[in-house]
């Protein structure tokens, strides 16, 4: 698929995404709602401006970058926007990390100024003398004065609410995010101004197929590439309204979100999907659509989610360097185990070490070729050869594909375990092991024995009404082997109290690998 506008001279996403929707009429339609509180279409390419136009009064030049560390609120679509408006290029940045990754993150980006929510600074107060590029920080939410940060308001006052776009054209640089650094520094993912268009183009409008009318809810928070869609440029693509949740997403919080705006599409994890289901409370009255990312999505949390609410679960995969899903279920067509069929637009091959394609059936790794794929990893150009093979995109995810197209997660390439001489993949005993009634969350991880052989091993997160013991050790194990060959089941489970997880939701199967003591895990 060729977008239309890589011919064009000019192309800026913010006129795109925001803009238009004025100019065809939407300018009182509701585009975001965040708590009790709302802002229009119209409203919102007035605050756009009048940041865009406040960052070209101080200086900035095309292509100087924004840091963005803000919680999901109104004021962040318009900071987002409102610098690529300006020819500035925003960097999202993982709200829930540590002050020395902010240290790294904002000198390897040298962006020049810091958009900062008040209550996330105490990452920055122990750093900032440390920061070699900054040159201003600007505070949201400000309750204090503090003599080193310009307030929101201050930054923004007297500025023009009508601007412009920059004259960037489709491949200008327009957003990073960072990769989630899991094999080691997280690497600096660049997208270009088309990248959001092409998503739009192939799985928003051919498999997510949102409508003006829809109201579309993302727990995933807007830091994550999966998100950032979910929450901005899907719905901004047809004029629908976006529901902004600033607190952790919890089964509280979420139910709680859903009970008061009514969402039609809801995006989630599937973490959060299994804790939502343990949850006795909540409904999700007026949904029409789940979608899930992140990790794949256990069949049985499906058919419970399904027998529970009566709406579907689809399950797809992206990643930060495609920007969002190219992988994944239709409405019309679902395969609950499978991440689905390769999304239109996209084109993908599994191949084995040597690139060489492997048979339907064969486990190998996925291919990705499709436009919205990040121009380069900065200033990683050795990273950047490893991954991005001409038009194609080395995932490291391990899939299998079956004779109809639907393709089947195994795991990270890193996550694989051999047993016996056999590939066993840990997401394949993982589901085996939801399916248990006492089993909340799960990983798989590999361990040695006392002949130093590799043997899986589980972490287990027990629902609320079952109690760790010895007995319902032997139990899952024996449930194990009856559902999957013998060589697969758990030689040891481990009674967790929580999993590591990313920001989005993932398990952290690498800090389980890495346990020097596992038992300093287990519940007492």
């Amino acid at each position: 698929m060729k977008l239309d506008v890589l011919d064009a001279e000019y192309f800026n996403a913010a006129d795109y995404f925001v803009d238009r929707n004025v100019r065809e009429g939407r300018k009182d339609k509701v585009a975001i709602l965040c708590e009790d509180r709302q802002m229009t279409y119209g409203t919102l390419a007035k605050e756009v401006n009048r940041f865009g136009n406040a960052l070209l009064s101080n200086g900035f030049r095309m292509e100087n970058r924004v840091a963005v560390m803000m919680l999901d609120m109104e004021l962040y679509p318009v900071v987002f926007f409102g610098s690529i408006k300006a020819g500035a290029v925003p960097i999202c940045l993982n709200t829930l990390m540590r002050p020395k990754d902010y240290l790294y993150f904002l000198n390897d980006s040298r962006a020049r100024v810091l958009v900062i929510d008040e209550s996330l600074y105490f990452n920055i107060e122990e750093i900032k003398d440390e920061l070699k590029y900054l040159e201003r920080i600007i505070m949201v939410n400000s309750t204090q004065d503090r003599p080193e940060v310009t307030t929101y308001d201050d930054f923004v006052r007297d500025q023009p609410d009508s601007l412009e776009p920059a004259q960037t054209g489709p491949d200008d640089a327009c957003f990073w995010l960072y990769s989630s650094g899991s094999t080691g520094k997280p690497k600096g993912t660049v997208h270009l101004q088309h990248d959001m268009l092409f998503t739009v183009e192939t799985y928003g409008k051919q498999v997510l197929q949102v409508r003006e009318d829809d109201i579309c809810f993302s727990a995933a928070k807007l830091f994550f590439a999966y998100g950032l869609g979910n929450g901005t440029y899907f719905p901004f693509s047809v004029g629908a309204t976006t529901v902004l949740m600033p607190e952790r997403p919890t089964p509280e919080s979420v139910y709680r979100t859903i009970a008061l705006h009514e969402p039609t599409v809801f995006f989630g994890v599937p973490t959060l999907y299994g804790a939502m289901l343990a949850s006795e409370e909540g409904k999700v009255n007026g949904v029409r659509l789940c979608v899930s990312a992140g990790e794949a999505l256990p069949a049985d949390i499906f058919y419970r989610w399904k027998d529970r609410f009566n709406v579907d679960i689809l399950d797809g995969i992206g990643s930060t360097e495609i920007a969002h899903i190219y992988i994944s279920n239709r409405v019309e067509n679902i395969r609950p185990g499978s991440t689905g069929q390769i999304v239109p637009g996209y084109e993908a091959k599994i191949v084995d070490n040597e690139f060489n394609p492997v048979p339907p059936g064969e486990i190998g790794t996925v291919l990705i070729k499709g436009d919205s794929t990040a121009a380069y990893y900065w200033n990683r150009h050795d990273k950047t050869k490893e991954a991005m093979l001409g038009e194609w995109f080395n995932t490291d995810d391990k899939f299998f594909v079956d004779e109809e197209g639907f393709f089947f997660y195994v795991g990270r390439s890193n996550d694989m375990l051999k047993v016996g001489g056999i590939w066993v993949s840990p997401i394949e005993v993982e589901a085996c092991l939801i399916g248990h009634p006492a089993v909340l969350e799960c990983a798989v991880v590999p361990s040695r024995d006392e002949e130093n052989l590799v043997k899986p091993c589980a972490y287990i997160v027990l629902n609320k009404e079952f109690e760790a013991s010895e007995a319902l050790e032997k139990e899952i194990k024996t449930y194990v082997k009856k559902e999957l060959a013998h060589y697969k089941f758990p030689r040891w489970v481990y009674f967790v109290k929580d999993l590591p997880k990313t920001a989005t939701g993932k398990v952290k199967r690498f800090e389980l690998k890495n346990l020097e003591d596992q038992k300093s895990m287990v519940s007492a």
